[in-house]
């Protein structure tokens, strides 16, 4: 019985140490949350993937200046729902992104919206149908 209870034990505190992290990965304390940062960008690479999919995208400042921006979105099937596919970028598309960024200022952001060269806007809310 007292082995029993002590496996029990050891597999309830191996649970827990496992579990902790994958709460951590959705949380928003990197985000400055409710702060949005517009720009004008050209496109590195689109990764389409789960459990994120990813934009890059190169922003140059006044003094020609390049920071090289990594913007995250929702997974795959989810940017499905929103309209978005893996082929809405391409690299070289001229783009203006809407992003949340993290707090310490790097160049690292929470995609909100973005409006490709022909005009059409892809956001993080669900289309109406």
């Amino acid at each position: 019985m007292k082995g029993k209870l002590l496996t029990f034990f050891f597999m309830a505190a191996a649970v827990l140490i496992v579990s902790v992290p994958l709460f951590a990965h959705h949380g928003n304390a990197a985000f400055d949350t409710g702060k949005k940062v517009t720009m004008k960008g050209i496109v590195t690479e689109w990764f389409w993937a789960n459990p994120h999919c990813f934009l890059k995208f190169d922003v140059k400042d006044d003094s020609g200046n390049v920071a090289h921006w990594v913007a995250e979105t929702n997974n795959a099937p989810d940017m499905i729902e929103r309209g978005w596919s893996n082929k809405s970028f391409k690299p070289g598309d001229e783009i203006t992104v809407t992003v949340e960024p993290v707090k310490n200022g790097r160049p690292v952001g929470r995609v909100l919206q973005v409006v490709l060269p022909n005009g059409e806007t892809l956001g993080m809310a669900y289309l109406k149908q």
